[in-house]
């Protein structure tokens, strides 16, 4: 199937792509290997699969989905998408550097600065819509490039193909946070990247009922000391919650074309309503940097940001707590909408100044568009506004 996966198109990929039926069985779906060993006949002399820290069936049938769903080779998953960023930054060593994007999930910049960087790794933050403001920053200690697009909530756009030159000329490796598009919508490796993180928790597993994370590379080696800290440091998945991803992912297409259908129509909507001040979604012609949004992805998804008419935090709370459709929530990516309040919730670890540099503002909303009839999302918005 793996060989085959490379001609199908996504939704037959996301439905058979690394998966076999049960040899033992025929069971069409990928059984819950509930178990924490292995028997051998004899020292050595096993299946492949000895302890389920290092593999696990189920495990190994959803990491070969995501591969194949990224055009990569090799498949990683962990117990967080934090647990699957943790392992990139053990690649590094003391008195290496990483360039991030400035407009960052706020988890991220929590590891990177108040984790990594007491063991001597240096972190820059830039705004990465500008590629000139990358360059001056690399030197010879600069390891990783990190980036997230669409931005965690400015839904700002980066430029992978272009970030991807600059990272290849310099030998610096690049990775993306590929969070908000799926690989439904973007495939940063086909566009130059050496990796793909995910957290799985939101879009591929698409419930909201399962918290991991996974990586997705191309190149062998990496792949061999990505498993190598997967291993070792043990932040892995248990195989029911393996499982319960295999089984979202096989929405995950017709998922993303209702999120996305839904997210036009009520960025629209927001965009012409007297109290709103600012829309972030990609799609718009006038967002920054939408003819790259336009070029390397294949619709603009279902996170949409907005700021309130005279900012001012009181009303953004009385806005969220009168939605009854959208949830009040931490957290995006599942069938049902949600809201949220970066600056109190998401982003809080990010200093309040920091937050404002990027727009990040106290009345910002974040939405995460679900799939939902539009309708009935717009007059809860509406509804909701109105309180103020």
């Amino acid at each position: 199937m793996e060989n085959h996966s490379l001609l199908m198109k996504f939704g037959t990929k996301a439905i058979h792509a690394g998966i076999e039926p049960d040899p033992s069985t025929g069971a069409i779906m990928t059984p819950i290997f509930q178990t924490s060993t292995y028997v051998q006949k004899s020292p050595g002399d096993h299946q492949g699969y000895e302890y389920s820290r290092t593999q696990n069936p189920t495990r190994k049938a959803l990491e070969n989905n995501l591969a194949a769903l990224e055009n990569g080779k090799h498949g990683l998953c962990f117990s967080s998408g934090m647990a699957a960023i943790d392992a990139v930054l053990k690649l590094l060593k003391p008195g290496d550097e990483v360039i991030s994007t400035n407009d960052l999930y706020g988890g991220t910049y929590r590891i990177f600065t108040k984790i990594f960087s007491n063991y001597g790794i240096r972190f820059h933050f830039v705004n990465m819509e500008d590629m000139e403001q990358v360059k001056p920053l690399i030197n010879k200690n600069t390891r990783l490039i990190w980036a997230e697009t669409p931005t965690n909530p400015m839904m700002n756009i980066i430029d992978i193909k272009a970030l991807a030159a600059i990272a290849k000329n310099h030998g610096i490796l690049f990775g993306v946070d590929n969070t908000f598009a799926t690989p439904f919508l973007q495939n940063p490796l086909d566009q130059g990247a050496d990796l793909v993180m995910h957290s799985v928790t939101k879009y591929l597993a698409g419930h909201s009922d399962v918290i991991m994370g996974a990586l997705v590379v191309k190149d062998s080696q990496l792949a061999e000391k990505l498993a190598f800290i997967q291993n070792s440091c043990g932040g892995v998945p248990g195989p029911q919650d393996c499982f319960l991803v295999l089984r979202g992912i096989k929405t995950l297409h017709l998922r993303m074309e209702r999120h996305s259908q839904n997210g036009k129509t009520i960025a629209a909507y927001l965009k012409n309503h007297p109290k709103i001040d600012n829309v972030y979604w990609p799609g718009f012609e006038d967002h920054p940097n939408h003819a790259t949004a336009k070029r390397q992805m294949r619709d603009f998804g279902g996170m949409v940001s907005f700021t309130l008419k005279n900012n001012r935090i009181a009303d953004a709370i009385k806005v969220l707590e009168s939605f009854k459709v959208f949830v009040l929530a931490e957290s995006l990516g599942g069938v049902e909408s949600l809201c949220g309040h970066p600056a109190t919730m998401t982003h809080a670890s990010i200093p309040k100044e920091e937050r404002e540099k990027v727009g990040l503002s106290d009345s910002l909303i974040r939405l995460s568009v679900g799939i939902e009839d539009a309708e009935d999302l717009k007059n809860d918005i509406a509804q909701a506004l109105d309180t103020i």
